[in-house]
């Protein structure tokens, strides 16, 4: 056991984050995803919804604060009726925990799936909400800053 490392992060998770290089990319997929035929790596978190695992993943993990989108959803494919309102919740997590407001991406479906492939990792999780599917670009820490500094220190450095 760890102090201060969500309960929910299974150890094999936690590994692969701390693994992780700025710029490498996690998959948040719903349990409609085909996460084990597209993962270099799969981590299988059946019992957790994408949301609670985010938050769990966002009290460790930093975005890339050098991406002008340092996250992605797939798409709502073209006359399906879905409105994926799961994605407030995403939005709400990382402006709350990185101080990000416009984070996201939208990818078209098989584009989204071309681009999970080459992620590092994917983690299946047990969520059934249509188009719950999320990805993470990792960021980098800096020293002694907080995340509205780094988001400061990236757009001093893009300019």
């Amino acid at each position: 056991m760890l102090k201060n490392i969500p309960a929910i992060i299974p150890p094999e998770l936690l590994k692969i984050m701390s693994e992780m290089g700025h710029g490498d990319e996690l998959v948040l997929a719903d349990g409609n995803f085909p996460a084990a035929s597209h993962a270099k790596r799969l981590i299988r978190c059946d019992a957790l919804g994408v949301v609670e695992l985010l938050e769990a993943i966002l009290q460790l993990y930093p975005l890339d604060t050098y991406a002008e989108r340092p996250a992605a959803v797939m798409q709502v494919v073209e006359g399906d009726q879905v409105i994926p309102i799961i994605w407030e919740d995403y939005r709400r997590l990382i402006e709350e925990y990185e101080g990000i407001t416009d984070a996201f991406d939208h990818e078209e479906r098989f584009d989204f799936y071309e681009r999970a492939s080459r992620a590092y990792v994917i983690v299946a999780t047990g969520e059934r909400a249509q188009y719950a599917n999320l990805i993470l670009k990792k960021g980098v820490i800096f020293p002694d800053a907080d995340p509205s500094q780094q988001q400061q220190n990236a757009e001093s450095n893009s300019n």
